[in-house]
């Protein structure tokens, strides 16, 4: 065996492409078909746009990234992120210990392997998911060499999806997550935010799946894929506050708004609640005695009790759908419905008016076409709506965001997602002394509403950073016009706040914007800087710094970064803009890519080993201070540092491109 065993592509047999059938035929020579009702024995369909009835598309294997060959390695690093140490495995053929399952088979069970490594850098680790190896039938301890090295290197491949997997450890086991504190915080959160806490288990499979979220009051049950978790516990364990707010506007699109009252009676601050009682509550609804098995069950928390409901299948709704193939696939859903619908809760008010929205059509995907935006006339010869106006998009509506109403009042809150929190309530038409700042360069005016208005000014009363500003649905940092309440009006004397609100309110469950002030959880950059050095790889740290800008509305401000793990000899791209407003937010997002990062490290060419890298502890100072240094002294432009273990590169980012301007052991010495 070669140090660095390559075979030929078992998926394209070394072609570089692969043969597979076109979509046309899933459903036959049928221009109009049934989405459940698959086409006889495959049959191509004679006016297919994309095999034009060949019923074969060629399409670039992806596995081997055309070149026909692949890498017969894999590796498996334990890194502890207290201490920088790591540790790695090489998979190879004829490395293997396989031992046989239950079932007879050989399989090569890495999870032992990974709990020696974390031994050896002294990590704890949450949990190793790591890949079983499945040999071939065929194998046999007794084959010929070649023979068993070829079947173990079919085994390797076909879990070559991620070659380089990096498993991340503690010094010290993470706290335990409980079950009911987790499920009591969640439910005094929904008290707080003036939301739904809805538990939900549906059939799945042989058993049930359970999801939790959070929920406006007045959604629909969500047509969503039911949870992966297969108990209580288990979905709780895995769902936070975050967890459970993510995804909210798309749930709660089609709720009514309505005021709030947030002076109304409120429930126990600290709500005593029984897992396990309420997992059987919530499964013993899915069983009906007169119609048998029930779809599923949820539990909604509001205003401090539970209320218990049903699912039950609704009405079915039918749906055209058009296909890259020319053709057309008719589906039919059928929504989930609850067989009760809780009282109202106290603290909703009078409903928020609204008007239809002019740019869309309700249960379509027609849209404001190109030729109407900026208020201009229809173009009768446009090619795209023949003169309409609406022509067929699959993005949201850019004057609505799909939800088919301009409310005329739009509900925010900034809270930290702790104790603390504030109700805001913007209203259309409330006349406001809101100064000129800037004029864009068509000539729309641009305008600054007073302190209620700025979100940023609301942050600082919850002691957090206007940058630490973020949508609780998904993280989205908050646009600078609505941190600081500049407004462009379409023309000279349009409402301002009325803009400010259809802008705010844009895609929003139900008119309500929830926002987050408090600093993204990340662990310092010297902590990163040290796991990059332990696996031989480079941390790119880009950083601008455009503080000058503040007063101007038209332009970025505050200081930007952004973090990346890569190849020590990647090459630093010209669009590598940092985007992230505070190192905190770029952190974050690192650590959270790390390990599709590190997968991504892996050299491309097959004959190229991946890196086995092994090291121990490391000390390293805290970069931060140094790179806010280089920004400042190249104020308006993006400089990047290339950390390596060689030592540390500055580049300078301008319009001829990447300029690179020092090289130096330590960071200090750059400039």
């Amino acid at each position: 065996m070669s140090a660095v065993p390559v075979v030929v592509c078992p998926d394209c047999d070394g072609m570089t492409f692969t043969l597979e059938p076109c979509r046309c035929t899933t459903y036959g020579d049928r221009f109009l078909a049934d989405d459940d009702v698959l086409g006889p024995r495959r049959e191509a369909y004679r006016s297919c746009e994309q095999c034009h009835g060949a019923g074969t598309v060629a399409y670039p294997c992806y596995r081997c990234g055309r070149r026909g060959r692949r890498r017969a390695q894999l590796v498996v690093t334990v890194a502890n992120l207290d201490t920088g140490a790591v540790a790695s495995h090489k998979v190879v053929p004829g490395g293997l210990d396989p031992r046989r399952d239950p079932a007879g088979r050989w399989v090569v069970d890495l999870a032992p392997r990974v709990r020696e490594l974390a031994a050896t850098v002294g990590a704890v680790l949450n949990e190793a998911d790591e890949p079983s190896l499945w040999l071939d039938r065929q194998w046999r301890p007794d084959l010929p060499a070649a023979q068993r090295y070829e079947l173990e290197a079919h085994a390797i491949l076909r879990a070559d999806h991620a070659p380089w997997r990096l498993v991340l450890g503690r010094s010290t086991a993470p706290a335990a997550v409980d079950p009911a504190a987790r499920l009591a915080r969640l439910c005094a959160m929904a008290d707080l935010l003036l939301l739904d806490l809805v538990v939900e288990a549906r059939r799945q499979d042989a058993g049930f799946g359970w999801a939790i979220r959070y929920e406006v009051p007045g959604s629909p049950v969500f047509s969503g894929l039911p949870g992966w978790c297969r108990d209580l516990p288990e979905a709780l364990t895995g769902t936070d506050v975050a967890d459970a707010l993510t995804g909210l506007a798309e749930r709660g699109l089609a709720a009514a708004a309505r005021l709030l009252r947030p002076d109304s009676p409120r429930p126990p601050v600290d709500p005593a609640v029984d897992v396990y009682q309420l997992e059987r509550r919530v499964l013993a609804d899915c069983v009906d005695l007169a119609s048998g098995k029930l779809p599923g069950a949820q539990a909604l928390w509001r205003n401090g009790r539970w209320w218990h409901t049903t699912l039950r299948a609704g009405e079915p709704v039918e749906t055209l759908a058009e296909q890259s193939t020319g053709q057309v696939v008719r589906r039919v859903r059928v929504p989930l419905t609850r067989g009760y619908e809780p009282p109202e809760p106290p603290w909703l008010g009078e409903p928020v008016d609204w008007r239809p929205c002019p740019d869309c059509r309700p249960h379509s995907r027609l849209r404001a076409c190109d030729c109407r935006l900026d208020g201009r006339a229809v173009d009768p010869d446009c090619p795209h709506c023949c003169g309409t106006g609406l022509r067929p998009s699959a993005l949201h509506c850019f004057t609505c965001g799909d939800t088919q109403r301009l409310h005329q009042i739009v509900l925010v809150t900034v809270t930290d997602l702790r104790h603390r929190l504030v109700h805001l309530a913007w209203q259309a038409g409330t006349p406001e002394v809101a100064p000129l700042v800037a004029t864009q360069p068509g000539g729309k005016p641009v305008v600054q509403l007073p302190d209620r208005y700025r979100l940023g000014s609301w942050a600082t009363v919850l002691d957090a950073r206007p940058d630490d500003l973020a949508d609780a649905d998904g993280g989205q940092q908050i646009s600078k016009d609505l941190r600081d309440g500049y407004v462009t009006l379409p023309w000279a004397g349009a409402d301002p706040v009325g803009e400010h609100v259809r802008s705010t309110g844009w895609g929003t469950p139900a008119g309500r914007l929830i926002v987050v002030a408090t600093s993204p959880d990340a662990p310092p950059l010297a902590e990163l800087l040290r796991l990059a050095f332990g696996l031989d790889l480079a941390l790119v740290v880009a950083v601008c710094d455009l503080r000058h800008n503040a007063a101007d509305p038209l332009l970025a401000d505050g200081v930007r970064w952004s973090v990346e793990v890569k190849p020590h000899d990647a090459p630093v791209r010209s669009d590598d803009f940092p985007y992230r407003p505070s190192l905190a937010a770029a952190l974050s997002w690192c650590v959270e890519c790390l390990t599709d990062a590190v997968a991504g490290a892996a050299p491309t060419d097959p004959r190229v080993p991946i890196p086995v890298p092994c090291s121990g502890p490391r000390d390293v100072a805290d970069p931060e201070p140094e790179l806010l240094r280089l920004a400042a002294q190249h104020a308006g432009q993006v400089v990047t540092v290339r950390f390596t273990r060689a030592g540390c590169t500055l580049h300078r980012h301008d319009d001829d491109g990447v300029s690179l301007l020092a090289e130096a052991l330590d960071l200090r010495d750059l400039g």
